[in-house]
């Protein structure tokens, strides 16, 4: 299984590993200290990390890394980083390069996450503010 990582130099000690079953809002606040969580996709059609990971981001706030593992594939990349996953572990040919082009794929976004990107909406509504001024 190949790692592949935005950050190389992130340090990975302590680590969690959680199941897809896992109810990671029940973590709460004894996320302090941890440097990295790995979630789990057992399988293509199994989305529950993804909402772990945004549990994880948006409401529990953690900034650690987070490692997609599994059943992880080239077409759910710019799905896996909008939810704040920032290393994955996969077997899948091409997967650094589809990476690379995963982060830029997407000019402008719809749906509002933890990532920080503004939105679509969010865009129309300082261009209006700006022509009204």
């Amino acid at each position: 299984m190949a790692l592949f990582r935005l950050n190389p130099q992130a340090v990975q000690e302590p680590a969690l590993t959680l199941a897809n079953t896992d109810d990671v809002l029940a973590l709460g606040d004894r996320l302090d200290g941890v440097k990295l969580i790995v979630l789990h996709f057992p399988k293509f059609t199994d989305g529950r990390a993804y909402s772990q990971a945004r549990l994880l981001r948006e409401r529990l706030g953690y900034a650690g890394e987070l490692r997609a593992t599994g059943a992880v594939f080239l077409d759910q990349l710019p799905f896996l980083l909008r939810c704040g996953f920032d290393s994955f572990e996969s077997e899948q040919k091409g997967f650094a390069e589809a990476l690379a082009r995963a982060r830029t794929l997407f000019s402008v976004v719809y749906q509002p996450t933890g990532d920080g990107r503004v939105t679509a909406g969010q865009l129309r509504l300082r261009q209006r503010s700006a022509v009204a001024a």
